[in-house]
């Protein structure tokens, strides 16, 4: 398994599209996951109607427990990024022929399918321990208190996480698999939330239990938007073994179909 992992991430490695897209991910992810609290106060410091109206030191968002659910579900937001570099490293290996050199040279299409897998395993744990070190960070500077029960509260967001990143990326593999060219797939990938909405916005006139088998609605009941709950609306602020399970399910599918594409292709 190592091994398949670190001859894709040689490949990977290799093309400076990575490091570019990669690294503005990563640094995105930590600065805009850590600075809330710091626009908060720009705001208050630049309006002061916006001060004088909202005491933003009143508001929770890096207090424990808070912190977990608010900077899991931004973070969220930017996985599309992960997403368009996996499409670019799928899509070169057809333009590059490195896939069928690989074949070549004695790797089977499963060991192929089973090296992009592993390397969305990684990115998906890379992001979740940023995250992580991020919240605990932010989480003890700004909590009034740090009572042990508080810190440990709401850490089942964390495997959630982590299942969102992974069925994305793995819906990113799957149409990079099957389209094959660049430009396309990233704008398949773009558009698919939006053409799911229309088509579930149809269907909720028929069947409306349907909608959270929806590929990119089970992530959406996933993990919720938690922001609601400051206007004292009530929020999901638990993960629901039902939605885990559609995603799970979602992810199996994706990559099986990239197999069976794998399979039967003439590359």
């Amino acid at each position: 398994m190592l091994h398949l992992l670190k001859i894709d991430l040689k490949k990977m490695t290799s093309y400076r599209t990575f490091w570019v897209i990669g690294g503005l991910y990563f640094l995105t992810l930590g600065l805009g996951a850590a600075s809330g609290m710091e626009f908060l106060k720009w705001l208050a410091r630049t309006f002061e109607d916006f001060g004088q109206k909202l005491n933003i030191n009143r508001i929770p968002l890096y207090h424990f427990p808070d912190v977990w659910l608010n900077l899991i579900w931004s973070a969220g937001l930017l996985k599309i990024v992960l997403g368009v570099l996996i499409v670019i490293s799928v899509t070169n290996e057809y333009t590059y022929r490195t896939l069928r050199q690989n074949v070549i040279d004695g790797l089977s299409r499963a060991e192929f399918l089973t090296s992009k897998i592993l390397t969305n395993l990684l990115l998906s744990l890379i992001s979740v321990a940023m995250i992580f070190v991020i919240g605990l960070i932010t989480g003890m500077i700004y909590s009034p208190s740090l009572e042990i029960d508080q810190m440990i509260t709401d850490l089942e967001f964390f495997p959630a996480y982590f299942l969102e990143l992974f069925f994305f990326l793995s819906f990113a593999l799957m149409l990079g698999i099957l389209i094959q060219r660049a430009g396309l797939t990233i704008i398949v990938l773009l558009l698919f939330p939006a053409i799911e909405g229309i088509i579930a916005a149809k269907v909720d006139n028929y069947a409306p239990w349907l909608i959270p088998y929806f590929p990119m609605r089970s992530i959406w009941y996933l993990i919720e938007w938690p922001f609601p709950r400051y206007a004292f609306q009530e929020i999901q602020d638990y993960v629901k073994l039902s939605s885990a399970v559609i995603v799970i399910v979602w992810t199996a599918l994706f990559n099986y179909f990239s197999y069976l594409k794998l399979k039967r292709a003439d590359i």
